[in-house]
């Protein structure tokens, strides 16, 4: 396998966050937190928890979705989820799925409004051995590399993708950013990187309890793009991937009727750098990646910390107590697409002569809505830069005849939901 770079060379700062001491004037609190009450009396709401209904163990990303509509939602890495639902739709059902279990249909009007509680039965299943391959994780794992080529495009596409992310201080949000970006995605097999460029965008802020310290996320789109280990593959994995890991088979299972071999990785033990730990999923017939879902190992609190920290107060130690990815791709035509990358990352800001620490957390996602063979005509006129700050980009509720009645940022809700708000203006595009 050819890369452009070896591990020590790989870029730390990918996911960087600036933290800096300076003072700040922005709006109250209060009207800021108005911003995200909105009723809707033709709508009922649920909420709750999906959780395994053997040990309770919470199930993140389930998704749920409602009989005959386009209503879904995805529960959030706590296996929470928060769907609204129209009046006229009580008597209709609800489908509950997760990677490796079994689905379960409820009827809506069982649902309690707050603190539902669903189980799901897990899902045991045995996998015909497609070739000698499989037999072996390690050699699983290469050969899904070898085979990016193949499996993923070898065009230049016209991606179109919403864009979030937030940042919260314990648990006020003091930044919220979303924005349509355009992507030119590159060949797999090229070495180009892939570009953005802002179509629209908006944001809230209210950085009146942070202390003084300006939080901000650098890379905005990037940060997701890079996540795309079959374009960029020496970000997680290396030539020297076997010194670098060790790769075991978890139980096997199913996605949409088609059998998925789940690889266990992490680093080896004498690794004295943090690598990463996690799953990936495998499709067991075209050996694509399907999905990957992956930590940064934290055990050394100082390296882990370095890797993301751009700047931070000369008063303040930093540490990362969560950093979580997913990356999700789908399937078209034989190739496997870019769909969905999530970034979820956690910090403890510890004061100097200060009595309390700072808890700071923050999501990025971006999913896919459509995306087109790339032409001269529609390339890309306004490319970001790399080290883009959304939050600085973006002014505020910008074009509010774009976002219509979607007048509001609701964070809690899945990016699914958000996009379902504007679908009419994302059609308009193609």
């Amino acid at each position: 396998m050819k890369t452009k770079k070896n591990f020590h060379s790989f870029p730390f700062k990918l996911w960087s966050l600036v933290l800096l001491s300076l003072p700040v004037c922005l709006p109250s609190q209060n009207n800021f937190q108005k911003n995200f009450q909105k009723n809707d009396s033709d709508f009922v709401e649920f909420s709750g928890k999906v959780v395994d209904v053997k040990n309770g163990d919470v199930l993140p990303f389930a998704t749920l979705s409602v009989e005959g509509s386009n209503i879904t939602t995805v529960s959030n890495s706590e296996g929470e989820f928060s769907l609204k639902i129209p009046k006229e739709f009580q008597d209709k059902t609800l489908t509950v799925s997760y990677i490796g279990y079994k689905n379960k249909i409820l009827k809506i009007s069982e649902l309690k409004q707050e603190n539902s509680r669903i189980t799901l039965e897990p899902m045991i299943v045995s996998l015909p051995e497609i070739n000698v391959i499989s037999t072996d994780a390690e050699n699983l794992v290469l050969s899904v590399l070898e085979n990016r080529y193949k499996n993923y495009p070898e065009e230049e596409l016209l991606m179109t993708a919403f864009y979030r992310e937030t940042i919260k201080k314990n648990r006020s949000y003091v930044s919220l950013s979303e924005a349509i970006v355009d992507i030119l995605k590159q060949p797999y097999s090229s070495f180009r990187q892939d570009q953005a460029e802002l179509y629209k965008s908006r944001k809230q802020s209210d950085y009146k309890k942070m202390d003084t310290l300006v939080f901000k996320l650098m890379g905005g789109p990037y940060n997701s793009l890079y996540m795309d280990v079959m374009k960029n593959p020496d970000y997680l994995f290396t030539e020297s991937i076997l010194d670098n890991y060790e790769f075991s088979f978890d139980r096997t299972t199913y996605i949409d009727h088609q059998p998925i071999y789940i690889v266990n990785f992490k680093q080896r033990p004498f690794v004295n750098i943090p690598l990463y730990y996690g799953k990936l999923y495998i499709d067991a017939e075209s050996l694509a990646l399907r999905s990957a879902i992956f930590h940064l190992d934290l055990t050394d609190k100082e390296k882990s910390a370095s890797m993301l920290i751009r700047k931070k107060p000369l008063n303040a130690k930093v540490f990362l107590t969560n950093a979580s990815y997913r990356m999700d791709y789908i399937e078209k035509d034989g190739k496997w697409y870019y769909n969905y990358s999530r970034i979820e990352l956690d910090f403890k800001i510890d004061w100097k002569r200060k009595l309390f620490n700072s808890n700071y957390y923050t999501v990025v996602e971006m999913a896919v809505t459509n995306w087109e063979k790339a032409t001269e005509e529609k390339k890309l006129k306004n490319k970001l830069r790399p080290t883009v700050i959304i939050a600085d980009e973006a002014s505020g509720f910008s074009d509010p005849e774009f976002w219509g009645s979607y007048n509001v940022i609701e964070p809690e809700k899945p990016i699914e939901s958000a996009i379902k708000k504007i679908q009419k203006q994302l059609e308009k595009r193609k």
